[in-house]
């Protein structure tokens, strides 16, 4: 009798839990849903109740006037530019910091770890004045490199490899080790290889986080013709701040590359993500 109450009430509980999960998934997407639908039909009331999330019908004139306002092309290469200086910065100052945290046996290494750690409290926006002066004073205003270096060593990226690195058996160390590697040669040919996971996952956070960048870029570049895709919107706000089918497909368009490397890359976010919990 059990059994087949327990072979009655799995399925249900299943269906349940998948039918909870599927509306929480419609509610977190709402807004986008309701920006993409913005963005599909022009002319409409977006002010309607209740607020249309599905479109009613599909009119892409939003998509093509803002591409002939804004020269996306331009925006668009100047944020992959930064995205990938950004995400090669991190990836690289993240391994090397975070493997002789993990591996190494050295005096003061929890305090240096712990230090780090306690960075993480601090407010990125109270970080904002400090980067300028530094920038200016280097002489970087108005460059790329103005832009990625102030986050290119990101406090959480060496938490992520340095528990990634701690995953990895030290048998392969010291097989390197008794090869007559140099460390850099072990670090390089046997480690990196099997912390490709959290690589993939910091290579992601990256993106998006340089490709979504806003204010700092705006506050480093004087040139508008080098703004990331994000910054450029701002002409959208500006100019038309009463035409949110515009701002709607242009939001739409930024976000887009993102949603999509997201979906081919989201296996490996999260063996990166677990393999740094078990680490």
């Amino acid at each position: 009798m059990n059994d087949m109450k327990r072979a009655v009430l799995k399925p249900v509980s299943y269906t349940a839990g998948y039918l909870m999960l599927a509306l929480l998934a419609i509610f977190m997407m709402g807004p986008f849903l309701w920006l993409l639908s913005v963005s599909l039909m022009p002319g409409k009331n977006i002010f309607s109740f209740p607020p249309a999330i599905f479109p009613t019908f599909i009119d892409f004139k939003n998509y093509a006037e803002v591409w002939e306002f804004i020269d996306f092309p331009r925006y668009i290469g100047n944020t992959v530019l930064i995205a990938v200086c950004g995400v090669l910065a991190n990836i690289i100052l993240a391994c090397l910091t975070g493997y002789p945290l993990a591996m190494f046996r050295f005096k003061g290494r929890s305090f240096v770890f712990g230090f780090l750690i306690a960075t993480m409290i601090i407010p990125s926006s109270t970080a904002l004045i400090v980067h300028y002066l530094t920038i200016r004073a280097f002489g970087l205003l108005g460059t790329y490199a103005g832009v990625v270096l102030p986050s290119a060593a990101a406090v959480f990226n060496i938490f992520l490899m340095r528990q990634t690195f701690m995953g990895v058996p030290g048998e392969i160390r010291d097989s390197g080790k008794i090869d007559g590697a140099s460390e850099f040669l072990i670090w390089r040919r046997l480690m990196l290889p099997m912390v490709k996971p959290g690589i993939a996952v910091i290579g992601l956070l990256e993106m998006m986080s340089y490709w979504n960048s806003f204010l700092w870029p705006i506050v480093v570049l004087d040139d508008p013709a080098k703004y990331p895709l994000a910054s450029a919107l701002t002409y959208l706000n500006g100019q038309f701040s009463y035409n949110f089918g515009w701002i709607a497909a242009g939001t739409i368009i930024s976000v887009l590359p993102i949603i999509l490397v997201f979906l081919f890359t989201q296996r490996y976010y999260m063996e990166g993500i677990s393999g740094a919990v078990k680490g």
